[in-house]
């Protein structure tokens, strides 16, 4: 038995790949070939562009793949959603889908677009928002470089942006958030209704979740002296109670526990101060709730 993998190919390509890594899944990407490697004898992976995966999942070419929500609605795509995983390109965020003009432009309002030309990637998106809206404006498929198309060639853009870097470099202002985006693990009907298929999807998204799950997280195992426990226990922001195990010598206990990393730096010196030794740090892969 094989499942088909999409990986998609552009700005999710690294963080994808990054991702599966910490999930325990090795994927190679070799120099002009759209078929990288991964170790797992059951994946066959396809490397392509984020925009055509839906579809690609839709019409059984891939049994699973991940792509952005935006892509999935702005292809229509009927596909299951197994998991929602928050990250992107930069980060661990959702990204967003706006609509920019020019810092200088009189479109004050999404009413001022009326008669206006706009440029995007996502025309489908950009024209249920103007209908919705009961705006008439002009929409025109982008290759890509949206933002450099105004104010010469179009009136306005409606692109993703993850920083708004971007746009302020481009001197952009945002003047509305058509929709946030967040990459999903995606499926389709008859894919899922392989029971050795559908067992392999949620199995990936489950160790995809757990790494995600991990992210900005860390170990911490120390030695407590017993009438300190309490003390040093309530200083914990743990992820839930911790552990506390017996040691040889009855007046001491282990204590292990979970916390966000960027809390460790402030939180040991004070470990220390109140009672806690032999304090180790350890990362995380997976955190499976």
């Amino acid at each position: 038995m094989k499942l088909k993998l999409g990986i998609p190919k552009g700005s999710l390509q690294n963080s994808t790949i990054e991702l599966f890594k910490k999930a325990g899944f090795n994927i190679h990407i070799h120099e002009r070939s759209y078929r990288p490697s991964i170790d797992d004898d059951e994946i066959e992976c396809l490397l392509i562009r984020s925009q055509e995966i839906p579809k690609y999942v839709e019409k059984g070419v891939l049994d699973v793949g991940l792509a952005g929500k935006d892509w999935i609605v702005e292809s229509r795509a009927d596909v299951i959603e197994v998991a929602e995983l928050m990250y992107s390109k930069q980060g661990f965020s959702k990204i967003k889908i706006v609509l920019a003009v020019p810092e200088s432009s009189e479109i004050k309002k999404i009413s001022d677009l009326s008669g206006k030309s706009i440029a995007t990637e996502m025309v489908n998106i950009t024209e249920d928002y103007l209908k919705k809206n009961k705006i008439k404006a002009d929409v025109e498929f982008s290759w890509g470089a949206t933002e450099i198309k105004t104010p010469d060639l179009v009136d306005a853009i409606v692109d993703l942006t993850e920083t708004g870097n971007s746009l302020r470099a481009n001197k952009l202002r945002v003047l509305d958030t058509i929709m946030e985006s967040t990459t999903r693990l995606m499926t389709n009907k008859k894919a899922y209704a392989d029971d050795w298929k559908k067992n392999k999807i949620n199995e990936i998204a489950m160790l995809l979740k757990g790494a995600l799950n991990s992210q900005d997280m860390v170990g911490l195992k120390m030695n407590v002296k017993k009438v300190d426990l309490n003390n040093i226990i309530s200083k914990l922001p743990a992820l839930k109670n911790p552990t506390v195990s017996e040691l040889v010598d009855k007046d001491w206990v282990a204590l292990d526990t979970i916390i966000r990393e960027q809390t460790v730096r402030k939180l040991l010196p004070e470990l220390k101060k109140i009672g806690a030794t032999g304090i180790v740090e350890y990362p995380l892969n997976k955190i499976i709730f």
